[in-house]
């Protein structure tokens, strides 16, 4: 205790961090303040059962990732995800598209290009989603409820409409705003921050429904509640290894003498993440499987193909979300770790693997380590991922299943780690003790929204 006392003495000290962190905390409030802003028109007290209709299954998901503001009719409903699935797409074409494989190499002139790019598809994303969210927002609550500056309507008028859309864009580009001002003048990643937020802001209702509904008579009491609570923790302690995991490969730098000065002759190691993508799979994964409830209209009433691809809990789903993830993790980490480069910059530098030939062989080398380190870790990455469906189907509340696993967690582990250690690498620059005694905190490979 008297360790954390100390290090937030420290970090008051650092000007430049204590303002950082005001910055954050004070564009994070705007965030939480504008979720309950409800769209003009709409009267809030009538949203229960919108409210009803997020309380578990797929748009329970899409729900605790806009911090509510989704089940609020509020402004920012549609969050940050359309700006999340512009930045996959980005990606993706960064590997097919040679004119976004010559932005990438452009350096920081290529970097503003594609960042414009990805506004653009933001706000075409964005005029899409929010038609069908509007189109199930009309449809979960009465005429009245839509039209209270017209009580003879039965319908909303054609003003609200072209109004709603606008005003749902412009609060998805706000938040996209908003995530640009933290990275810039705050700590941490802003895009990543502004969904950890929504998602622990769900946290205490979650927590306090799944308390209430154990306490009834077939609930199974306090005690099956703290078993919960234990079995949450040593998955939040799985996926924080999950995060943290990695191989060390030996690497033997040669000696060479320049001039009077004697270089290399040292070993050091290349740390390979087990996990070397990220969560990006699973969001990869889970943009795929919100397109048959986003064709819909954001509507539970489905039928056929698409009701099983939304059963959040049925097996289907879950077999599909799973493969894609493991697929997704070979296909990330594949355009994230360059065994050819890696193996020449080694080469240039006078290095090599003891035991491996340098160039050609020290590239299969890596290879072969990183396909043998992320089969378990794409297995484990999906039984994070799935972990949700399976309390769920064990009697825990939707709400608080979310917490279990899946992107939710996985986002908050790595969106925390992250943040400390750049609160760490600020203290230790300027000579204070670091968050924990070996001054080492590891992130996760790459932050949400790479392209912002």
């Amino acid at each position: 205790m008297k360790r954390f006392f100390q290090t937030l003495q420290n970090i008051y000290r650092i000007e430049d961090l204590r303002i950082r962190i005001i910055n954050t905390l004070g564009i994070i409030l705007i965030y939480r303040l504008g979720s309950f802003v409800v769209l003009p028109g709409v009267d809030p007290g009538q949203l229960e059962q919108l409210q009803a209709q997020t309380q578990d299954g797929l748009l329970g998901l899409l729900n605790m990732f806009s911090g509510g503001a989704f089940s609020n009719a509020s402004i920012f409903a549609l969050g940050i995800m359309p700006y999340i699935s512009a930045s996959i797409v980005i990606q993706l074409l960064g590997v097919a598209v040679p004119y976004f494989q010559r932005l990438q190499k452009e350096g920081e002139s290529g970097r503003k290009k594609i960042n414009q790019i990805t506004r653009y598809l933001t706000v075409f994303i964005t005029a899409a989603q929010a038609p069908a969210y509007l189109a199930n927002l009309v449809s979960q609550l009465p005429p009245e409820a839509i039209s209270p500056f017209d009580p003879g309507a039965t319908s909303p008028s054609t003003f609200f409409m072209i109004s709603s859309v606008v005003i749902l864009i412009s609060g998805t580009m706000f938040v996209m705003w908003l995530g640009e001002r933290i990275t810039e003048r705050g700590i941490g990643n802003g895009i990543s921050l502004i969904i950890m937020i929504g998602i622990i802001a769900q946290l205490p209702f979650a927590l306090f429904a799944e308390f209430i509904a154990r306490m009834e008579a077939e609930g199974g009491g306090l005690v099956i509640f703290l078993v919960e609570i234990v079995i949450l923790m040593a998955v939040v302690v799985l996926t924080i290894m999950l995060v943290q995991g990695r191989r060390k490969i030996p690497v033997q730098f040669a000696k060479r003498v320049v001039g009077n000065k004697q270089y290399g002759g040292v070993r050091q190691y290349i740390p390979l993440k087990v996990n070397a993508a990220g969560v990006m799979p699973i969001i990869f994964a889970q943009a795929i499987m919100f397109i048959p409830i986003t064709l819909a209209g954001f509507s539970e009433a489905l039928t056929g193909f698409a009701a099983t691809f939304s059963d959040f809990t049925g097996f289907w789903y879950n077999f599909t979300f799973a493969l894609l993830i493991i697929l997704f993790t070979y296909f990330y980490t594949a355009i994230t770790v360059n065994p050819n480069q890696m193996a020449e910059d080694m080469k240039k530098n006078g290095g090599f693997i003891p035991g491996v030939k340098p160039g050609k062989k020290t590239a299969e080398f890596i290879d072969n380590v990183m396909s043998k380190i992320t089969l378990p870790g794409s297995l484990f990455l999906a039984f994070v991922a799935i972990m949700p469906a399976l309390v769920s189907l064990m009697g825990v509340t939707g709400q608080f299943a979310q917490f279990f696993g899946g992107t939710s967690l996985l986002i908050m582990v790595g969106v925390v780690l992250d943040t400390l250690q750049q609160i760490e690498s600020h203290l230790l620059m300027r000579h204070y003790d670091g968050l924990t005694k070996s001054g080492r905190i590891k992130g996760r490979s790459s932050p949400i929204g790479m392209t912002g």
